[in-house]
């Protein structure tokens, strides 16, 4: 596989405040990378930091192994790193529809409509309205839509019903196979684990672990946790 997206001794935070410090990962087309750590443990930051939201003060980001640590979150954009944040990316005031079809579009927003009936349900409903669980999965469905070649979610499943995780974890391995890359923070590790090629593990900023999938097991990282 070659070589997507790539951080490299990363360190930064807020202001003057470094949160996360010397993490280093890599993702290829067509895989997924999955984060997990307990709450403070510097994953947000790290999603920001990827996708442009803050400034390193240390390390290197590197799209297509060219550096991007300097570009903002915009240029980032249209270099199609897509972001979908923990704290939703929905237009409250507008509806479902209007969510779905607003902006860029990349893939048929009736494919993702079709595949998840809780949002056929409520396409004349304005967004904020919605519970917290389901402006998860439309703020999902948002980012699956967009053409991006690295999708970095924070958190998708938070508040979902598990048969929407399910679905989730379906867009994801389509979306992977088409060759795209995706960063994941997840709390759910039964759905990390059903969909991630490699876990990063993060304590106090810092990788605590780093292992392909393939020699890793949900109990293994919840052992880690519980340290």
């Amino acid at each position: 596989m070659t070589l997507l997206f790539e951080i490299k001794e990363l360190t930064g935070g807020y202001f003057d405040t470094n949160v996360v410090f010397d993490v280093s990962a890599r993702i290829d087309h067509g895989t997924v990378l999955g984060i997990f750590g307990r709450n403070g443990a510097g994953k947000s930051t790290l999603a920001k930091l990827a996708n442009g939201s803050l400034q390193p003060s240390g390390g290197q980001i590197l799209l297509d192994e060219r550096p991007i640590g300097r570009l903002p979150a915009h240029r980032r954009r249209e270099l199609g790193i897509g972001f979908m944040p923990q704290d939703s990316m929905v237009f409250d005031n507008l509806s479902v529809r209007e969510n779905l079809y607003i902006g860029s579009i990349g893939e048929s927003p009736e494919l993702f409509i079709d595949r998840f009936p809780l949002i056929a349900r409520r396409l004349d409903q304005l967004a904020g309205t919605m519970s917290g669980g389901e402006r998860k999965i439309l703020s999902f469905v948002r980012s699956m839509i967009e053409d991006t070649r690295l999708v970095i979610l924070d958190e998708p499943s938070e508040g979902v019903q598990s048969e929407n995780i399910d679905l989730m974890a379906c867009c994801v391995k389509e979306r992977v196979a088409s060759g795209a890359g995706i960063m994941i923070i997840e709390q759910n590790l039964r759905f990390l684990a059903s969909i991630a090629d490699h876990f990063l593990g993060l304590d106090a900023g810092r990788t605590i672990y780093s292992e392909a999938s393939s020699k890793s097991s949900e109990s293994e990282i919840r052992a880690i946790l519980a340290l």
